[in-house]
């Protein structure tokens, strides 16, 4: 490791100052000592106040992310294991742990590592390079506390193929860490069976983030016509059958994941009820309105179509097209549920939106709930990059 000491420019460090994780390339005045990229180094203030201990990356536009703000703090292991205990105790009040994100890099202190437990499957995410040299230190000690709770893990899958990888100057790394086993992982969440693809699968092979947000649609689905747009693998979809919907349609441009999805409605004994459909969602919409279809319950849970903030404006578009166009496909009276999944559409801008797209069709909407991801993806205030989903119930009014 080295022993480098980073001094910021006067004025500089407000991010972390407020609390944050980050420093960027454009806030260091210097850096004395040796170190190589990835070594964990000193910083302080433009006055030699200290401000914590963090990795450093001459690659990354972020140049350092703290570990701690204790300059004395020696990262060894019993520092790596405290992090992981708190991490494990928080999740173990918070959420159900049978299937939940363990880590979440910055709001758990542990920077640039994601690590998601599926029943007794890890899967770990490593997108900085200073975290990426400890990975296999933290699966050991992270294994270790569940196992003294009773949890066995059976496995470790690498899935490192996020392109935020190339930022920081590293590959990508995909594979098995430790004996391989079948990725096709069978997981249940709030009663529901699903198929998780940890190999193949869209980030680390589930989106465990909506958990509570599936649970609270469930309620306005009972007899209900449901329409779940960009369904991925049919998370809601199948929410909405077992909460006895009459019919449920679950719309993605992936073949892949409408295979998937139909694997997990036969794993439930919903196929009768819940179908799936390869489609466009911006093409099928103003079909289903040609057409004169009508729904009880419209949800909309879109990838994320802004990941930079330069294309925050052509994503504004998207989510008021699809929003108002479900809006015109509901029942007087209907619920539609709607999210973004980009910390860069904030909450102000995204209830802006919805609200145009109410007003261009003329319809006022009555705020059922506002929720935003699950307790196990913790939102660390000052680190804007971990509030990012944003979840809305409403029920969607004529004007009259």
């Amino acid at each position: 490791m080295g022993c480098a000491v980073v001094t910021l420019k006067k004025g500089e460090g407000r991010l972390v100052k407020s609390g944050g994780m980050w420093i960027f390339d454009n806030e260091v005045a210097s850096v004395m000592g040796s170190f190589e990229d990835g070594d964990i180094v000193l910083v302080r203030d433009f006055d030699g106040y200290p401000l914590g201990k963090g990795f450093i990356n001459r690659h990354s536009k972020i140049r350092i992310r703290l570990l701690t703000r204790n300059i004395n703090q020696d990262i060894d292991r019993a520092f790596l294991r405290m992090r992981l205990q708190n991490a494990w105790d928080y999740r173990k009040k918070t959420v159900d742990t049978r299937s939940c994100r363990l880590v979440f890099g910055e709001a758990d202190f542990l920077p640039g590592l994601v690590i998601d437990k599926f029943a007794d499957i890890l899967v770990v995410q490593s997108l900085a390079l200073g975290i990426d040299r400890l990975k296999e230190e933290l699966l050991s000690l992270l294994k270790e506390i569940l196992l003294a709770d009773g949890v066995s893990i059976r496995g470790v899958y690498e899935r490192s193929d996020a392109k935020v990888r190339k930022q920081e100057g590293l590959e990508y790394v995909k594979g098995f860490i430790g004996e391989a086993f079948d990725t096709n992982v069978e997981i249940e969440e709030n009663g529901v069976k699903y198929y998780v693809d940890v190999k193949d699968g869209q980030k680390t092979g589930f989106f465990l983030d909506q958990k509570y947000n599936r649970k609270a649609i469930r309620k306005l689905c009972q007899g209900a016509r449901v329409l779940d747009c960009f369904t991925h693998t049919g998370s809601f979809a199948l929410n909405a059958g077992q909460a006895g919907a009459v019919s449920v349609l679950g719309l993605d441009a992936s073949a892949y994941a409408i295979e998937q999805a139909r694997s997990n409605a036969a794993l439930n004994g919903l196929s009768d009820t819940v179908c799936f459909e390869c489609a466009d969602v911006f093409e099928k919409l103003p079909e289903f309105e040609k057409e004169g279809k009508k729904f009880d319950v419209i949800i909309l849970d879109p990838p994320a179509f802004t990941k930079s903030r330069h294309s925050v404006k052509n994503a504004v578009k998207g989510y008021r097209e699809i929003n108002l166009r479900a809006m015109k496909l509901l029942e007087d009276g209907g619920y539609l549920a709607t999210c973004s999944c980009s910390h860069f559409m904030t909450y102000e801008l995204f209830t802006k939106t919805i609200s145009q797209a109410a007003a261009n069709v003329h319809k006022r909407l009555r705020q059922a709930e506002f929720l935003t991801q699950a307790p196990d993806h913790p939102i660390l205030w000052a680190a804007n990059e971990s509030y990012y989903l944003k979840f809305y119930i409403f029920q969607v009014c004529s004007e009259r």
